[in-house]
């Protein structure tokens, strides 16, 4: 269920190992990116790139070179605190970890918090061009960033404005005595060497990312919402991965992508703004024999979902949203629509989408931002650039989005997962 894999899925790395395990159990087969590729029809596969983007596959048994692809997209990374690589900062008789900021949090969230590590770790090899890589994940509160005393900062409580490189270092223990082996210049290398088993001057480069370790929990009367780290946006791949593999288009190819860096713009060659997909798509198509040209027809009949969270109505402050095209707790999907294309907007697409909640039995909302508030942005006018085919943005509503904790309705997410099951199935 979806609180198991918030519990694994700590960075993107792991995102895409938790990912790749409920692929794996359902059958899928691993592709590699520079080989090509050995399909056929009613084969189920998966691909990962550079260890934080992964793409899933199904193709249906009776798959035509004018077939249509259903394809879905989300992401896995989440705005929080990412590792410099000089990681030990010592003063005032702390090691803190020096770290900058990733994506955009709501920075005062990560304070006073039980905080842990994860990621990835390169490794010496025999290779030079081949770094052994390591996922590594430390599943225990290893640091926290306090807060300043009220006594200290007697205007806290009317907003204070925290400072990325001083207020949200994490501490990584106390120096409280001569021969601390915290003084240590390389002391955070000695404590992932001693993680990972290995040498310490094996390790020649590290990707981690401070992540909140509470799990996610429900909440409410009748336990009808959750509370839960990172549901911006693994709210979306796990829905994604749950219709998957579990629908079939016997005549179609299904396709779920779990993208990284949309929270800093997709600007990367795993992000979504990137050829990636599109190379995917045509080395699908080589591997059945089909030509360019159809998939470039296949292309332009195919249908799009980008998949991330929106906003739901903030009990507190209903004056910063539309007066009417808004989205509630329990009531449904909610698809966002803009006219100026911050999320993708097709009349026709969004009639298909609405026809396809109809279908799978889920509720559905309409949501657009105050005219005068700019919202976020999506991967779907991202991709649907790079492919030009329908496509909408939908999402289940929440709130306290790009905090250490969020919150949503129980019931969207079951209306997401049906709706990702009807998708790939019809």
């Amino acid at each position: 269920m979806l609180l198991d894999y918030l519990k694994e899925a700590t960075a993107p790395h792991q995102a895409v190992a938790a990912g790749i395990s409920i692929l794996k159990k359902s059958g899928f087969k691993e592709l590699s990116l520079t080989e090509e590729f050995k399909v056929a029809p009613g084969g189920k596969y998966f691909l990962t790139a550079a260890g934080t983007t992964l793409i899933a596959v199904t193709i249906g048994k009776d798959v035509a070179k004018d077939q249509k692809f259903h394809i879905a997209a989300a992401h896995t990374d989440h705005p929080c605190l990412h590792i410099k690589p000089k990681a030990e900062l010592a003063g005032g008789d702390y090691l803190k970890l020096d770290v900058e900021v990733y994506g955009g949090p709501i920075l005062n969230t990560w304070l006073d918090r039980p905080l842990s590590i994860a990621g990835r770790v390169a490794l010496r090899s025999d290779d030079i061009y081949k770094p052994e890589l390591r996922l590594v994940d430390f599943k225990r509160p290893l640091v926290t960033i306090p807060n300043l005393a009220i006594h200290m900062n007697r205007k806290v409580n009317e907003g204070v404005e925290l400072n990325k490189q001083n207020d949200m270092l994490p501490i990584l223990g106390a120096i409280n005595k001569d021969g601390d082996e915290k003084q240590d210049k390389e002391y955070f290398l000695t404590l992932l060497a001693k993680e990972l088993k290995v040498k310490k001057e094996d390790i020649l480069d590290f990707d981690l990312y401070v992540y909140n370790t509470e799990e996610g929990s429900f909440v409410g009367a009748e336990e009808d919402m959750i509370s839960a780290p990172r549901l911006d946006n693994l709210t979306s791949c796990y829905a994604i991965l749950e219709g998957i593999t579990s629908g079939e288009r016997a005549n179609g190819i299904n396709v779920g992508v779990l993208f990284d860096h949309e929270e800093i713009g997709s600007r990367s060659k795993q992000g979504a703004d990137s050829a990636m997909l599109k190379m995917v798509l045509e080395k699908i198509y080589a591997g059945l024999g089909f030509s360019t040209d159809a998939l470039n027809n296949s292309i332009l009949s195919s249908f799009l979902f980008s998949v991330d969270v929106a906003h739901a109505v903030h009990p507190a402050h209903t004056e910063k949203y539309d007066p009417v095209n808004v989205g509630y707790f329990n009531s449904g999907i909610v698809l966002k629509l803009n006219s100026n294309q911050k999320y993708t907007f097709d009349t026709e697409a969004v009639a298909i989408a609405q026809a396809l909640c109809e279908k799978g039995g889920v509720k559905y909302q309409k949501f657009a931002n105050r005219s005068d508030v700019a919202g976020g942005s999506t991967l779907g006018p991202i991709i649907s650039g790079w492919l030009p085919m329908k496509t909408v943005d939908i999402g289940v509503p929440i709130l306290a989005m790009h905090s250490a904790r969020e919150l949503m309705g129980r019931k969207d997410q079951e209306y997401m997962e049906k709706l990702m099951k009807t998708f790939y199935t019809i």
